[in-house]
Protein backbone atom coordinates (compact mmCIF):
# COMPACT_ATOMS: atom_id res chain seq x y z
CA UNK A 1 0.00 0.00 0.00
CA UNK A 2 2.80 2.41 0.85
CA UNK A 3 5.02 1.81 -2.19
CA UNK A 4 3.71 4.95 -3.89
CA UNK A 5 5.21 6.93 -1.00
CA UNK A 6 8.71 5.55 -1.40
CA UNK A 7 11.43 7.99 -2.36
CA UNK A 8 12.09 6.43 -5.76
CA UNK A 9 8.41 6.70 -6.71
CA UNK A 10 8.31 10.44 -6.05
CA UNK A 11 11.77 11.89 -6.54
CA UNK A 12 14.75 11.49 -8.86
CA UNK A 13 17.55 11.89 -6.35
CA UNK A 14 20.08 12.33 -9.15
CA UNK A 15 18.55 15.79 -9.55
CA UNK A 16 19.76 17.20 -6.24
CA UNK A 17 23.07 17.87 -4.54
CA UNK A 18 21.45 16.22 -1.50
CA UNK A 19 21.24 12.74 -3.04
CA UNK A 20 23.30 11.15 -0.27
CA UNK A 21 20.87 12.46 2.34
CA UNK A 22 18.24 10.04 1.06
CA UNK A 23 20.53 7.00 1.04
CA UNK A 24 19.12 4.16 3.10
CA UNK A 25 15.79 5.89 3.71
CA UNK A 26 12.36 4.66 2.65
CA UNK A 27 10.09 7.71 2.81
CA UNK A 28 11.20 11.23 1.77
CA UNK A 29 10.16 12.91 5.02
CA UNK A 30 12.68 10.80 6.92
CA UNK A 31 15.34 13.16 5.55
CA UNK A 32 13.85 16.30 7.12
CA UNK A 33 15.41 16.04 10.62
CA UNK A 34 18.88 15.68 9.10
CA UNK A 35 18.91 18.55 6.61
CA UNK A 36 20.83 21.01 8.79
CA UNK A 37 23.64 18.64 9.74
CA UNK A 38 23.89 17.36 6.15
CA UNK A 39 24.34 20.90 4.82
CA UNK A 40 27.13 21.61 7.29
CA UNK A 41 28.95 18.40 6.34
CA UNK A 42 28.49 18.85 2.60
CA UNK A 43 29.28 22.55 2.64
CA UNK A 44 32.67 21.91 4.17
CA UNK A 45 33.56 19.80 1.11
CA UNK A 46 32.46 22.29 -1.56
CA UNK A 47 35.20 23.78 -3.69
CA UNK A 48 35.98 27.44 -2.92
CA UNK A 49 36.52 27.85 -6.65
CA UNK A 50 32.85 27.03 -7.25
CA UNK A 51 31.19 28.28 -4.05
CA UNK A 52 31.54 31.38 -1.93
CA UNK A 53 31.14 30.90 1.81
CA UNK A 54 29.29 34.09 2.71
CA UNK A 55 29.05 33.34 6.42
CA UNK A 56 29.26 30.40 8.77
CA UNK A 57 27.32 27.50 7.22
CA UNK A 58 26.21 29.49 4.15
CA UNK A 59 27.55 28.43 0.75
CA UNK A 60 26.45 30.10 -2.49
CA UNK A 61 27.50 29.03 -5.97
CA UNK A 62 29.43 31.64 -7.89
CA UNK A 63 26.95 31.18 -10.76
CA UNK A 64 23.87 31.74 -8.57
CA UNK A 65 21.98 35.03 -8.62
CA UNK A 66 21.04 36.37 -5.18
CA UNK A 67 19.28 39.71 -4.79
CA UNK A 68 20.94 42.05 -2.27
CA UNK A 69 17.59 42.36 -0.48
CA UNK A 70 17.29 38.60 0.13
CA UNK A 71 17.78 37.39 3.71
CA UNK A 72 20.04 34.33 4.04
CA UNK A 73 20.42 32.32 7.24
CA UNK A 74 22.40 29.12 7.54
CA UNK A 75 22.74 26.29 7.25
CA UNK A 76 22.18 26.95 3.56
CA UNK A 77 23.46 25.83 0.17
CA UNK A 78 22.46 27.66 -3.01
CA UNK A 79 23.52 25.68 -6.07
CA UNK A 80 24.65 26.56 -9.59
CA UNK A 81 22.50 28.96 -11.59
CA UNK A 82 19.85 29.20 -8.87
CA UNK A 83 17.98 32.49 -8.57
CA UNK A 84 16.99 34.03 -5.23
CA UNK A 85 14.94 37.13 -5.87
CA UNK A 86 14.05 40.38 -4.12
CA UNK A 87 13.09 40.02 -0.45
CA UNK A 88 13.24 36.24 -0.35
CA UNK A 89 13.43 35.05 3.27
CA UNK A 90 15.64 31.99 3.76
CA UNK A 91 15.36 31.01 7.44
CA UNK A 92 17.93 28.23 7.29
CA UNK A 93 18.33 24.49 6.85
CA UNK A 94 17.60 24.89 3.15
CA UNK A 95 19.08 23.49 -0.05
CA UNK A 96 18.23 25.37 -3.23
CA UNK A 97 19.00 23.23 -6.24
CA UNK A 98 20.63 23.93 -9.57
CA UNK A 99 18.56 26.34 -11.62
CA UNK A 100 15.90 26.62 -8.91
CA UNK A 101 13.97 29.85 -8.36
CA UNK A 102 13.01 31.39 -5.02
CA UNK A 103 10.94 34.49 -5.60
CA UNK A 104 9.75 37.71 -4.11
CA UNK A 105 8.74 37.38 -0.43
CA UNK A 106 8.99 33.59 -0.56
CA UNK A 107 9.99 32.00 2.75
CA UNK A 108 11.99 28.78 3.07
CA UNK A 109 12.65 26.80 6.23
CA UNK A 110 14.07 23.27 6.64
CA UNK A 111 13.45 22.20 3.08
CA UNK A 112 15.02 20.87 -0.08
CA UNK A 113 14.32 22.28 -3.52
CA UNK A 114 15.52 19.84 -6.15
CA UNK A 115 17.10 21.17 -9.34
CA UNK A 116 14.89 23.53 -11.36
CA UNK A 117 12.15 23.64 -8.72
CA UNK A 118 10.33 26.98 -8.66
CA UNK A 119 8.62 28.88 -5.85
CA UNK A 120 8.64 32.31 -7.51
CA UNK A 121 5.88 34.36 -5.86
CA UNK A 122 4.80 34.74 -2.22
CA UNK A 123 5.21 31.08 -1.24
CA UNK A 124 5.90 29.45 2.11
CA UNK A 125 7.89 26.21 2.02
CA UNK A 126 8.45 24.73 5.45
CA UNK A 127 9.63 21.23 6.39
CA UNK A 128 8.99 20.13 2.83
CA UNK A 129 10.68 18.64 -0.23
CA UNK A 130 10.03 19.82 -3.78
CA UNK A 131 11.10 17.51 -6.58
CA UNK A 132 12.79 18.18 -9.90
CA UNK A 133 11.01 20.91 -11.90
CA UNK A 134 8.19 21.14 -9.38
CA UNK A 135 6.42 24.50 -9.57
CA UNK A 136 4.20 26.28 -7.05
CA UNK A 137 2.02 29.08 -8.37
CA UNK A 138 1.75 32.46 -6.70
CA UNK A 139 0.60 32.29 -3.10
CA UNK A 140 0.69 28.49 -2.85
CA UNK A 141 2.01 27.32 0.51
CA UNK A 142 2.91 24.24 2.49
CA UNK A 143 1.27 24.13 5.92
CA UNK A 144 3.67 22.28 8.20
CA UNK A 145 2.00 22.22 11.64
CA UNK A 146 -1.36 20.76 12.64
CA UNK A 147 -3.72 23.05 14.55
CA UNK A 148 -3.71 20.70 17.56
CA UNK A 149 0.11 20.39 17.45
CA UNK A 150 -0.11 16.58 17.26
CA UNK A 151 2.31 14.46 15.21
CA UNK A 152 1.70 14.50 11.48
CA UNK A 153 0.42 11.40 9.72
CA UNK A 154 0.24 10.68 6.00
CA UNK A 155 -3.23 9.56 4.96
CA UNK A 156 -3.52 6.89 2.26
CA UNK A 157 -6.99 5.50 1.64
CA UNK A 158 -8.36 4.62 5.09
CA UNK A 159 -4.94 4.23 6.68
CA UNK A 160 -2.72 6.73 8.50
CA UNK A 161 1.03 6.30 8.28
CA UNK A 162 2.86 7.71 11.29
CA UNK A 163 5.80 10.01 10.55
CA UNK A 164 6.82 10.77 14.16
CA UNK A 165 7.25 14.39 13.07
CA UNK A 166 5.51 17.35 14.65
CA UNK A 167 6.34 19.47 11.62
CA UNK A 168 5.93 18.13 8.11
CA UNK A 169 4.66 20.20 5.22
CA UNK A 170 4.43 18.49 1.84
CA UNK A 171 6.35 16.12 -0.36
CA UNK A 172 5.95 17.40 -3.92
CA UNK A 173 7.09 14.97 -6.60
CA UNK A 174 9.01 15.65 -9.78
CA UNK A 175 7.31 17.82 -12.43
CA UNK A 176 4.33 18.67 -10.25
CA UNK A 177 2.33 21.83 -10.96
CA UNK A 178 0.52 23.44 -8.01
CA UNK A 179 -1.95 26.21 -8.83
CA UNK A 180 -2.04 29.67 -7.32
CA UNK A 181 -3.21 30.16 -3.72
CA UNK A 182 -3.41 26.44 -2.98
CA UNK A 183 -2.71 25.08 0.50
CA UNK A 184 -0.90 21.77 0.93
CA UNK A 185 -1.89 20.62 4.41
CA UNK A 186 0.54 18.86 6.77
CA UNK A 187 1.57 15.47 5.43
CA UNK A 188 0.36 16.02 1.86
CA UNK A 189 2.12 13.99 -0.83
CA UNK A 190 1.79 14.97 -4.49
CA UNK A 191 2.82 12.25 -6.94
CA UNK A 192 5.00 12.77 -9.99
CA UNK A 193 3.57 14.77 -12.89
CA UNK A 194 0.36 15.61 -11.01
CA UNK A 195 -1.47 18.92 -11.33
CA UNK A 196 -3.25 20.72 -8.48
CA UNK A 197 -5.84 23.26 -9.52
CA UNK A 198 -5.67 26.82 -8.15
CA UNK A 199 -7.38 27.53 -4.80
CA UNK A 200 -7.18 23.88 -3.79
CA UNK A 201 -6.93 22.66 -0.22
CA UNK A 202 -4.99 19.42 -0.44
CA UNK A 203 -4.98 16.81 2.29
CA UNK A 204 -3.52 13.33 1.94
CA UNK A 205 -2.18 11.94 -1.32
CA UNK A 206 -2.59 13.09 -4.91
CA UNK A 207 -1.68 10.15 -7.19
CA UNK A 208 0.98 10.51 -9.86
CA UNK A 209 -0.19 11.72 -13.28
CA UNK A 210 -3.54 12.92 -11.93
CA UNK A 211 -5.40 16.23 -11.63
CA UNK A 212 -6.59 17.43 -8.22
CA UNK A 213 -9.58 19.68 -8.89
CA UNK A 214 -10.88 20.34 -5.39
CA UNK A 215 -10.98 18.66 -2.00
CA UNK A 216 -12.05 15.05 -2.45
CA UNK A 217 -12.19 15.21 -6.26
CA UNK A 218 -9.37 13.75 -8.35
CA UNK A 219 -9.77 13.47 -12.10
CA UNK A 220 -8.66 10.55 -14.21
CA UNK A 221 -4.94 10.19 -14.61
CA UNK A 222 -3.25 12.30 -17.23
CA UNK A 223 -2.19 10.45 -20.36
CA UNK A 224 1.57 10.01 -20.50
Amino acid sequence: MYESLHIEQLLDTSKTIAADLFSGLTFPWEALPNIASFICQLGATLSPEAYDQLAEDIWVSKTASVAPTAYLHGPLIICDNAEVRHCAFIRGSAIIGRGAVVGNSTELKNCILFDRAQVPHYNYIGDSILGYQAHLGAGAITSNLKSDRSLVTVRIEDEKLATELKKLGAIVGDNVEVGCNSVLNPGSVIGRNATVYPLSMVRGIVPAHSIYKKQGEIADKIDT
